[in-house]
């Protein structure tokens, strides 16, 4: 199966969306078919083997619209995809422009010779010769301004489905050909309009309504081109030139032919090209484009570097290892494209509604009419056609259709601009719904790395001799624990106690300690290492390890020290005790220390009223030990990876509560999978193999917190919109029918229709707007 989302050029309302899925879905070979109003593009899920793109094209060219392709260009360059598209709409939104000058202008003066008594110099002129000059100016309003509508009401009709173009024209054409018919009857002095009232003609409500509505779509256009600023500037973020090393010597190329294994020379103030893996130098990066984080972070040889972000002080070669389309960046907008372009389970609602709504409208319209031609007062006729097109002119599923879509496009855009990256449009509905929200502790909750937390001292022994003595002998060693020990010995002045707590100053070391040279090195097996080291009073048998170590190797430690090495390894802290000359000389522990921010988001998540649950394959006293740190109550502990989904099951078994998964991406996949929204920490640039509907780039808690602040956000003004929606038709459509006359004597003039109808559709866009303030 490929999946593929593409620009579709000619769609007008929400009717739009149906009329093209239904073409689609009829084609053997797809699987899916989903049409984006907001952002005006079609995801296929199809099989290439059955279908080719020419023949999608054909369906939907079949329909009147046309599916515009991205080229082979985009698919293997990467972020610079949108220039086709962005022509094309630069050019439709050109024309609408030109359209609205002529609408607007035509309009203006057939409003003037529509009332004679206002202007002396139109009063002067014989009444024939200034109704044709009405019909001559209206004509081009009404068939070239208005163009777009006829074009899209032919094929609606021809599909028999009509959509809000279809009302339009329905509405103006009634109006235009009535006041048409006035003007010939009254040429060839032909009296008709006896019983059915004044021989009246409305060539204004026919130019000024098109015109209105032309100025709806030039604004609704506008307000769409701010809504998905989030891509544009997510593909103009590239650099676009890079020095590469050719044959010994350094030459600038364009960025998008750089090739994999090339060697990339950078230097300060450089957007990095591709990404890779520096090779010589170091320096500092802001990587704030891809993980939110505004301070810098150090790079050296070995390192990864992604494309498009900054070099700030140094100058580094580096090896590329990703371009084109397979870079982060390209990754990135294929990720949020496709969040735009899915659905939210809300908007079936307004699908549904959409669906049958043009056909209910054209149905109250021609009740109306019928009403007011048989029970109205006189002129009965001109009644009933002017309350008959207002019902057609004011009623709106573009706003329906607009509701949802707009805001997820800004939402969507928004969490990637702060390191959230959000699958679909279904995760970012149901983040707000989670009650419970279930967290691995390794990579999520901790750092995922051992790291010396205390370091404790027995029998007068020096501290600073101690992590020598312990540092020289996990020199030798390739346990995970061993790295914690050597990063902690050559971190001079390092809290060994990372504790938030911990306000003492004396565990500072203001110099890295030499280490020791080690003879008769050997490591046993689940106990520790033993070795020989030199100190000044001749070699030492010295012993690193656990109590079975110290128990095999005869070394007694006193009830005080016992209950130093247990309070540690009640906290979950693996203990390492020290032995050297035959007696105990201190303890070293090492855990994997929380995340700065875990705390603050836990409290955060639990003051949104979320419960927090950690699960884990470690021991209960270490789950229980890190829960209590992090401030979680519930733990789930000793845990295999692949059991952790049917844990996740049990959850959603109670009440049918909606359950969140936090977890790596990598490992945790089932259980992200089984979760209602499955939400993975970032493990590196390749998001493409993450699982989960919503990847946290940085892999920070804090993060977290923002994607629940940025679903709610969402959600509200997705409502906001919905019942926007929702109220203006139910309320103004009877009021356009004429209900309020009988008892105030109020009718809505079709041309107050049509300016309630485009500010409609521009109100949901520019309420959507709002979330492009969220913080």
């Amino acid at each position: 199966m490929k999946n593929i989302t593409l620009p579709v050029q000619g769609m007008h309302c929400a009717s739009c969306v149906a009329t093209i899925e239904g073409a689609v879905k009829k084609l053997p070979g797809i699987k899916k078919a989903m049409v984006n109003f907001a952002t005006e593009s079609l995801s296929l899920s199809y099989d290439e083997k059955s279908l080719g793109l020419d023949t999608v094209r054909e369906a939907i060219k079949g329909v009147g619209y046309t599916l515009v392709s991205a080229g082979a260009e985009s698919e293997s360059k990467g972020p610079a995809l949108h220039d086709h598209h962005a022509m094309l709409k630069a050019k439709e939104l050109s024309l609408l422009k030109t359209k609205l000058i002529v609408g607007a202008a035509l309009s203006f003066v057939v409003f003037m010779f529509s009332f004679p008594q206002w202007f002396v110099f139109i009063k002067l002129m014989p009444e024939m010769a200034r109704l044709w000059t009405m019909f001559a100016l209206t004509v081009p309003v009404q068939f070239w301004v208005g163009s777009q509508f006829y074009r899209s009401t032919w094929y609606a009709l021809k599909n028999l489905r009509p959509n809000m173009d279809t009302l339009i024209v329905i509405g103006t054409v009634s109006a235009f050909t009535y006041s048409f018919v006035v003007i010939i009857m009254t040429t060839l002095n032909i009296d008709i309009f006896a019983k059915v009232g004044a021989a009246n003609v409305y060539f204004d409500t026919a130019a000024i309504v098109v015109s209105l509505i032309i100025l709806g779509k030039y604004l609704e256009a506008k307000a769409k081109g701010k809504a998905s600023e989030a891509i544009k500037k997510l593909a103009t973020l590239s650099a676009k030139m890079a020095l590469v090393v050719r044959d010994g010597k350094e030459v600038e190329i364009p960025s998008s032919e750089v090739a994999v294994g090339d060697v990339i020379v950078m230097k300060p103030g450089w957007k990095v090209p591709v990404d890779g893996v520096i090779i010589e130098g170091s320096s500092t990066i802001d990587e704030s484009m891809v993980t939110g984080e505004s301070m810098p972070a150090d790079k050296k040889s070995g390192d990864e570097v992604v494309g498009a972000t900054v070099n700030k002080t140094g100058a580094f070669k580096f090896r590329a290892t990703k371009v084109g389309k397979d870079t982060f960046l390209a990754q990135v907008i294929k990720l949020v494209e496709e969040a735009q372009g899915s659905k939210a389970p809300i908007q079936r609602l307004a699908d549904r509604v959409s669906l049958y709504f043009v056909p209910a409208v054209i149905l109250v319209a021609i009740i109306t009419f019928l009403t007011w031609l048989f029970l109205g007062p006189a002129p009965a006729f001109i009644f009933g056609l002017v309350n008959f097109v207002a019902v057609l002119i004011i009623a709106c599923p573009c706003a329906l259709g607009l509701a949802t879509p707009t805001a997820i496009m800004i939402g969507t855009g928004k969490g990637a601009e702060k390191g959230i990256l959000i699958r679909n449009a279904q995760a970012l509905e149901l983040v707000h719904k989670i009650k419970v929200l279930v967290m691995d502790k390794t990579g999520t909750l901790t750092k995922g790395e051992p790291a010396v937390t205390d370091v404790e001292v027995f029998n007068g022994a020096d501290r600073e001799e101690v992590i020598r003595m312990a540092a020289s002998l996990e020199k030798y060693s390739e346990h995970p624990i061993a790295r914690a020990v050597l990063h902690f010995a050559s971190s001079p002045g390092k809290n060994p106690s990372p504790s938030p707590d911990e306000t003492a100053k004396e565990g500072l070391r203001e110099e890295q300690p030499a280490l020791l040279e080690v003879k008769n090195f050997s490591a046993v097996p689940g106990h520790g290492l033993k070795g020989e080291i030199s100190l000044g009073d001749g070699a030492n048998k010295v012993l690193l390890g656990n109590s079975k170590l110290m128990k095999r190797e005869n070394i007694n430690l006193s009830s005080a020290e016992l209950q130093t090495v247990s309070a540690l390894e009640d906290q979950g802290k693996t203990v390492m005790i020290l032995a050297s000359g035959g007696r105990p000389s201190g303890v070293i522990a090492v855990a994997d220390v929380l995340k700065e921010d875990s705390r603050a988001a836990v409290e955060a998540i639990m003051s949104m009223g979320i419960t927090p649950l950690m699960i884990t394959g470690d021991n209960q006293k270490t789950a229980e030990a890190i829960g209590k740190e992090v401030g979680i109550e519930k733990v789930i502990a000793g845990v295999l990876p692949e059991d952790k989904a049917k844990e996740i099951k049990k959850l959603q078994a109670k009440d049918g509560i909606v359950v969140g998964m936090v977890g790596d991406g990598i490992n945790d996949a089932p259980a992200l999978a089984q979760a209602d929204v499955g939400i993975a920490m970032g493990t590196g640039t390749d998001i493409a193999k993450e699982a989960g509907e919503i990847i946290l780039v940085s892999g920070n808690l804090s993060v977290l917190v923002d994607a629940i602040r940025l679903s709610r956000a969402t959600l509200r003004i997705i409502k906001q919109n919905l019942f926007w929606a929702f109220f203006y038709n139910v309320a103004l459509i009877p009021i356009a029918g004429g209900v309020l006359y009988p008892f105030f004597g109020v009718l809505l003039n079709p041309i107050f229709a049509a300016a309630a109808m485009s500010f409609s559709s521009i109100s949901v866009v520019l309420n959507s707007l709002r979330l492009k303030r969220f913080r």
